[in-house]
């Protein structure tokens, strides 16, 4: 049995000002055209299907085709739902859907939700865990010890009755470590630097299913074994995902054991890039290649260059932002505010800040509103 690996889909996400309904798309017709290519039976979604709770008509609208897709060319499809998704919404229309074979779980119930599928080799076991926090494991297992989200995840799976002596797969969305954390990339990353040890899951706990499909974390990766794997978002979502590519596994599972895994590159409709350099280097023609891409571009231009943004656009249309970095931001990256602080009024702060960022003196006019500024805020007052 072969099956399509997905996870964060995040449709109805925008780049910036941009957005990105016709690559995810594009993006998702080309999957659409793997699954007929390759004869592929079904496809496992390991949530962040939207990328918000409360999704855009076209959002919505997108789903609607591709799942309506894969249900017309006969693909059993498991969805689960992540953090970033609403489960009420996510779920609308589940039973007709899963007469289609599109099987849809949208929030944690208080058990694994499994089904089964058959091939020549016998039956093989889908279970499906959806986006869990400890305190929900908590509530439907009030007798066991469950400090952690790893002991969460372990107790969920212990009452699951599996028959490991067959095949088993599981989707899951969670933070999973293998021999060290793994690597983070675009909306995901802050939240999993932030998380510390409270959120982390053992990949020992996943080891005895014969694929463990997961979502959360938008680098494509395996995580302790090859069989354990983020399949990655399905495409680049920031500007810490421009030097990576992305794809989608390919899993052709065959006997128990017998698992075969294959990383299929994807095409975007745009690329995401970073460039680097001066202004006038960058703009020579010798430079300039795709220009529909998506661009970050940094400056080092030691003077700060009117309507930069504009000038650039007229070269990359979609340019998403624009910084500099120059002998003014290396200082501003030097400087340690937290040795003058104490020792400085707010204005004399914001005085040398300027300075330092811009190599000039701040006007009293700009003082001035930056002071009127940090008034409505209540980080200085009247008497300061």
């Amino acid at each position: 049995m072969r099956f399509i690996h997905l996870g964060d889909l995040h449709i109805g996400k925008s780049l910036g000002e941009y957005n990105l309904i016709d690559d995810q798309k594009y993006l998702l017709e080309q999957i659409l055209g793997l699954i007929s290519e390759r004869s592929v039976d079904a496809v496992l979604i390991a949530g962040d299907v939207y990328d918000r709770t409360l999704p855009s008509e076209a959002a919505v609208n997108l789903l609607d085709w591709f799942i309506s897709s894969l249900a017309e060319a006969g693909i059993k499809t498991f969805i689960i739902s992540g953090n970033h998704d609403s489960e009420d919404r996510l779920s609308y229309g589940k039973r007709l859907f899963s007469d289609k074979g599109i099987h849809i779980v949208s929030g944690f119930k208080g058990e694994l939700e499994q089904f089964d599928l058959e091939d020549e080799y016998g039956r093989l076991k889908i279970c499906m865990l959806p986006f869990i926090k400890a305190s929900q494991v908590r509530y439907y297992y009030p007798d066991e010890d469950i400090p952690s989200y790893d002991d969460a995840v372990r107790t969920v799976i212990e009452h699951a009755d599996i028959d490991y002596s067959g095949r088993n797969i599981l989707v899951a969305h969670q933070f999973v470590t293998g021999e060290g954390d793994p690597k983070a990339a675009g909306s995901e990353g802050a939240s999993v630097q932030n998380v510390g040890l409270i959120e982390k899951i053992s990949f020992s706990s996943l080891k005895d299913f014969d694929y463990v499909a997961l979502g959360h974390i938008h680098s494509p990766q395996r995580v302790g074994r090859d069989n354990i794997r983020y399949s990655g978002s399905l495409m680049k979502y920031s500007l810490s995902e421009a030097n990576s590519s992305k794809s989608v596994p390919l899993i052709t599972i065959r006997g128990k054991g017998d698992a075969e895994i294959e990383l299929i590159p994807l095409r975007p409709m745009r690329d995401l890039r970073h460039i680097t350099g001066k202004l006038v280097q960058l703009l020579s023609s010798e430079n300039i290649t795709d220009t529909d891409d998506f661009m970050y571009v940094t400056l080092t231009d030691e003077e700060i260059i009117d309507d930069a943004m504009n000038i650039i656009r007229q070269y990359y249309p979609n340019t998403v932002k624009i910084d500099y970095r120059n002998s003014h931001t290396k200082e501003l990256e030097d400087f340690d505010i937290s040795e003058t602080a104490d020792s400085k009024s707010f204005d004399e702060l914001i005085s040398d800040f300027y300075r330092k960022m811009y190599g000039t003196e701040i006007s009293s006019d700009e003082l001035g509103i930056m002071m009127s500024a940090a008034r409505e805020a209540g980080v200085v007052h009247e008497a300061d």
